[in-house]
């Protein structure tokens, strides 16, 4: 998985930013959890012995008579997950561009987080996500590891349904709380979104990309036409003229409607064209409020 040098270029200024503090260990760009030798005052707790002479507070020591230690939070790195919407309708291409689907695009994205991830010295793991199969390559840091993600992310393919809840189960074991997720999804299936509603209310930081078709965004279709469900393979023979404006509207509405149900779940969305460069979308996401 290769990403353009210009782009590439583009992400150095990206950033995440945990919401909770993270509660890993090692080096990182978050406040964490774990407690000792930092960089922030968090608190003063008393001395016990092993303690070092040098991280006793001598001035509180002189008025109160007794010892303490000052604490600092220790910087933690962030643990992120990008998670992939690998169901049949991710493979829709605009006629335009017909070697770029929503999946390729997906995977582009993903590259460019887990780039982002490595350069900010945090843990990233991916998985695809199919009624097929569930791809996973779990959590790490480093350069290598993020060559293994694109790698992986090379290799992936979109086909079969949305999965049902069964064969979601063993990826919420790894899905550890406090992580932050990225899902990044054509946002078709009306599970997918109940799916990222569950993950938020259990403390993980949700994120969403809704990627669109600039064929669905415009519906530029003229004349006679068949449109074919990639995942059921029921078909709509329509004249494209006459369909437009009932599409646009009800294709609207239903962007509209994630959008809302992301909102009242604390999840932070933003719309993905074919036709826009990917950190266009990824500065949107990663803006702090």
């Amino acid at each position: 998985m290769l990403i353009p040098a210009e782009l590439r270029t583009r992400l150095r200024g990206l950033r995440f930013a945990a919401r909770h503090p993270a509660s890993g260990m090692g080096l990182g760009q978050h406040l964490g959890r774990s407690r000792g030798a930092g960089l922030e005052f968090e608190q003063y707790r008393a001395y016990e012995p092993g303690d070092e002479p040098r991280r006793v507070d001598w001035k509180l020591y002189a008025r109160s008579d007794r010892f303490f230690v000052r604490e600092a939070a220790r910087d933690s790195p962030l643990s992120v997950w990008v998670l992939l919407d690998a169901s049949a309708s991710m493979s829709q291409a605009d006629a335009a561009r017909p070697a770029y689907s929503k999946f390729a695009a997906a995977k582009l994205l993903a590259a460019c987080l887990t780039e982002v991830a490595t350069l900010q010295g945090d843990g990233c793991g991916i998985a695809s996500l199919s009624s097929a199969g569930i791809d996973v390559l779990g959590i790490g840091s480093g350069a290598r590891h993020r060559d293994r993600l694109w790698l992986a992310l090379e290799a992936m393919r979109a086909r079969g349904a949305w999965p049902g809840e069964a064969q979601l189960a063993p990826l919420w074991e790894r899905l550890l709380p406090e992580t932050l997720i990225m899902i990044i999804s054509d946002g078709l299936d009306p599970a997918l979104p109940i799916f990222a509603a569950r993950l938020a209310a259990a403390r993980r930081q949700v994120f969403s990309i809704g990627l669109i078709g600039c064929e669905e965004r415009d519906f530029p279709f003229e004349g006679g036409y068949v449109f074919v469900d990639p995942e059921t393979g029921a078909e709509c023979r329509t004249d494209g003229a006459a369909a437009r404006a009932e599409f646009l509207l009800r294709f609207t509405a239903a962007r509209a409607e994630l959008a809302r149900q992301c909102a009242r779940s604390g999840i932070k969305h933003v719309e993905h064209c074919l036709d826009e460069a990917p950190d266009v979308a990824l500065r949107q996401l990663l803006a702090r409020a």
